[in-house]
């Protein structure tokens, strides 16, 4: 009772008071008043959405992700589907990943009644299961461990979502001759931590997970070797070494299972633990991150034993962080921000401020140092969500980054950093990098600058437990029912097309069909477009449909072939265009789209062929150089319309049958007599109605419902709502200005 009472004198200081001797002055702009605490605890954790690999669930809250590398250890026989994906890359680097597991497990161990409070407990504990499921799969045997899914020089040679990777993905595995006791380690202490918060919740699920870390715990304890660790060198080198994974894994051990050996074994590493240069002092001038765990073992440590070397190692280190170490001090920028290191200095200064708020809480601590550490926290995780002017958080308050380092968030079918100039997606709560640098606080929004705006599994991982602590002790609301569901910005799927060449018996059409998909993104691999066709001149002559003939000049994967019957009736027939079989994905270059050049020829001698009473033709490019999207050639996917407009605005799907009729299915029919401009809205107010009013229209009126006016006026396929159905129609009659 009398730490609580202490604890919230302290909040109510430091709401208002922060002391100058713990941070270097601000610029002046305060923002750290409106900080909803409460959304930036949620939508921190569903940053971990956005990252996950494999199938993912019904309860998907993200309509631009997809299911992606499916076939993850296959070529190896297992299954290591699943996990997450490390950062704006596709790789899974088990050791960053399974430090982020035990950190967010360390946070929900020590705040679940806030997790409870602020609704956020299953979201958090899903998040957690799903990489350790992951882990648990790729424990394959007791002296076998998959520690890496896919190349990390592949992989980061090509930028694109991670729905349609097409690189191979090769698992990488330790064992008893080669092992790996830094990763291991870790997921032994992460699988530890995580059976901890599922006791209460699945008592089975936390026994599996702690069978597997105390297997993995032996695995790593009797090898205590990182030689077989080769493959993820060059991007997460322990430089630490496995000393600290081994006690960081003992001590969670020991808090899982009440086993007092785990607590011995934790301790007997001591002599082993890193100092400071030239001195027998405990190293304390550093962070806690994925390559070293000293800093949280001396935090739990001074908890479970409350010896003096333990409590005098983790204030040391906290004090060096905020008030210093007598002349000793970390960097601090001009705007209050304690900057450790150039890449990611984001991550390890929320990281401190998670072990501070957790060790301030703790009745060990005296009432000056809770303070301290309590108004060091708030105020760093206040500089990180935008009390400076400029939130770190992607998604959430004042001026976020907009130009993250996420390959999948910017979603380019270029593979480009540059194309598009502008990201895609929203990635959602994802704490960047930071300022590079302490003297001036340099800070780069720019997608290929990965030193200040990569996001990533590890760097979210002490924040989340920060937000938590912050929002324990000041409150926030969070948003209800909150997901990120996007509304395509642009067309996916469509065909652009050009005039090749044409005679009196034939023509000959060039055409693109692109793939720039991103909600999600896909392979395209059933692809087609139709290409309509009106027959009434030849038939006029006496000649028949199947006198005509389809070949291909020129294909990259594409079949030409018809023409089939659309409507008998009026003589719309059409050529089909089938990509079935080749991948046509958002993937580079040429993978986005793909040619090809297709001719439909009378006989010879003939001149009763014109183009210009088909459907198709309308609009198209004369200049061969210069395609232009259609409207009028649709594309589907695997038989279902996807883009365009059929003649008659149809939405028949059916597959052709070479001059066999479709089977209709109800459609509106458009009326082709000119609409004058006061029946209809001239919303860009240039004095005619015209395709800018129907893009005014798909963006206004989407999805309306129930709104008479508009829905009298623009329900043209009269199914009671404005939808883009009834703006594909509305081009129809749009094709030309009226004046």
């Amino acid at each position: 009772m009398i730490k609580n009472l202490r604890k919230k004198i302290s909040v109510l200081l430091s709401v208002s008071v922060i002391a100058s001797s713990i941070i270097a002055p601000s610029s002046g702009v305060n923002a750290a008043a409106s900080i909803n605490y409460g959304e930036a605890l949620q939508k921190s954790i569903m940053f971990y959405e956005f990252q996950r690999s494999g199938k993912l669930p019904a309860d998907n809250r993200i309509n631009w992700r997809g299911d992606s590398a499916l076939t993850d250890g296959a070529a190896e026989g297992v299954d290591l589907v699943g996990g997450w994906f490390d950062a704006g890359d596709h790789v899974k680097f088990n050791l960053p990943m399974a430090y982020t597991v035990s950190m967010l497990s360390w946070s929900v161990y020590e705040s679940r009644d806030t997790y409870e409070k602020s609704g956020q407990l299953p979201y958090i504990l899903d998040n957690i299961k799903w990489a350790t499921d992951y882990l648990i799969k790729c424990h394959t045997g007791p002296n076998e461990y998959y520690y890496q899914v896919g190349d990390g020089e592949d992989d980061h040679k090509w930028w694109g979502p991670c729905e349609v990777m097409q690189m191979d993905r090769p698992a990488y595995k330790l064992t008893a001759s080669k092992p790996g006791s830094t990763v291991v380690g870790e997921s032994a202490a992460a699988l530890a931590a995580a059976s901890l918060i599922f006791k209460k919740t699945d008592p089975t699920y936390s026994a599996l997970c702690l069978k597997h870390s105390k297997e993995l715990f032996t695995f790593a304890d009797t090898t205590r070797s990182d030689t077989g660790y080769t493959e993820a060198a060059s991007f997460y080198k322990s430089h630490s070494g496995f000393i600290d994974e081994l006690t960081w894994a003992s001590i969670w051990l020991y808090l899982a299972t009440d086993d007092k050996a785990f607590l011995t074994k934790a301790e007997s590493f001591e002599p082993d633990w890193q100092r400071e240069n030239q001195s027998t002092l405990l190293k304390f001038r550093w962070g806690m991150c994925w390559d070293d765990k000293l800093m949280g073992s001396f935090l739990l440590l001074a908890k479970l034993t409350e010896k003096p070397v333990y409590k005098e190692a983790i204030e040391r280190h906290l004090d060096w962080w905020s008030v210093g170490v007598g002349t000793s001090r970390i960097a601090y920028t001009a705007e209050g921000l304690a900057w450790l290191t150039t890449w990611g200095s984001l991550r390890h200064t929320s990281t401190t401020a998670f072990l501070a708020s957790v060790y301030a809480d703790w009745s060990g601590c005296s009432a000056d140092k809770e303070k301290i550490y309590n108004d060091f926290a708030k105020q760093q995780i206040d500089y990180c969500l935008g009390s400076t002017g400029r939130s770190f958080l992607t998604g959430f308050g004042v001026n976020p980054p907009q130009h993250y380092h996420h390959r999948t968030a910017h979603a380019s079918w270029y593979d480009s950093m540059k194309v598009p100039d502008t990201h895609r997606h929203t990635l959602i709560g994802a704490l960047v990098g930071g300022p590079k640098s302490a003297s001036d606080g340099s800070y780069y929004d720019k997608v290929d600058d990965y030193e200040s705006n990569e996001v990533a599994c590890d760097y979210n991982a002490g924040f989340v437990g920060a937000c938590a602590k912050i929002y324990e002790d000041f409150g926030g609301t969070t948003i209800k029912d909150l997901k990120a569901i996007e509304t395509p910005t642009e067309d996916e799927f469509y065909v652009q097309a050009s005039l090749n060449n044409k005679s009196v018996n034939h023509i000959e059409i060039r055409a693109f069909i692109f793939n720039k998909s991103a909600w999600p993104a896909r392979v395209g691999d059933k692809l087609s477009f139709k290409y309509f066709v009106d027959l009434t001149e030849v038939i006029e002559a006496g000649a028949k449909p199947s006198d005509i003939t389809v070949s291909c000049n020129y294909t990259q994967g594409g079949k030409a072939s018809g023409p089939y019957v659309w409507d008998e009736s009026k003589n719309i027939y059409y050529v089909n265009v089938d990509f079935t079989g080749t991948k046509v994905y958002p993937g580079g270059q040429s993978a986005h789209k793909n040619e090809i050049q297709f001719r439909m020829s009378a006989p010879l001698a003939t001149t009763y062929w014109n183009n210009e009473n088909d459907y198709s033709f309308a609009d198209i490019s004369t200049d061969s150089n210069e395609p232009v999207k259609m409207l009028n050639i649709p594309v589907y996917d695997d038989g279902k319309l996807i883009f365009g407009i059929e003649p008659g605005g149809s939405t028949s799907t059916s597959s052709p049958t070479k001059n066999a009729t479709p089977t209709p299915t109800t459609s509106s029919k458009v009326s082709s007599t000119p609409v004058k401009v006061e029946n209809l809205e001239d919303l860009n107010g240039d004095k005619s109605v015209n395709m800018a009013d129907v893009m005014l229209i798909a963006g206004t009126f989407n999805s309306v419902k129930g709104d008479g006016k508009y829905v009298e006026r623009y329900d043209l396929n009269k199914d009671g709502v404005i939808n883009m159905g009834d703006v594909m129609l509305l081009a129809l009659k749009f094709n030309y200005v009226f004046s």
